[in-house]
């Protein structure tokens, strides 16, 4: 699951890339395409309740992507808010 995100989250990003380059697109595409077929595996092996929430490291890869590739800074306000996310969510799969 954790590798669909990263799939993911790279389709998107060549989708930000895209917008102007329809071969980025195309990678995008493909990327995302992927992750689904992780996501659907990871599905079949585990609780939904339990393999979803490990998609929030979209989140976290998105951060980075952001920062490395388009010049966007992480500051402490969008680190705590992706920690937040990562919190609630494992709170929620969380089953003990």
């Amino acid at each position: 699951m954790i590798f669909s995100a990263f799939l993911t989250a790279t389709g998107q990003l060549f989708w930000k890339w895209g917008h102007t380059n329809l071969l980025y697109m195309m990678i995008g595409f493909l990327c995302y395409g992927l992750g689904a077929v992780f996501m659907l595996k990871a599905f079949s092996l585990e609780k939904l309740s339990v393999a979803y929430p490990l998609m929030c490291m979209s989140y976290i890869f998105a951060l980075f992507y952001g920062d490395f590739f388009l010049g966007e800074d992480i500051t402490l306000k969008k680190a705590i808010a992706v920690a937040l996310l990562g919190i609630g969510v494992t709170l929620t799969s969380y089953e003990k």
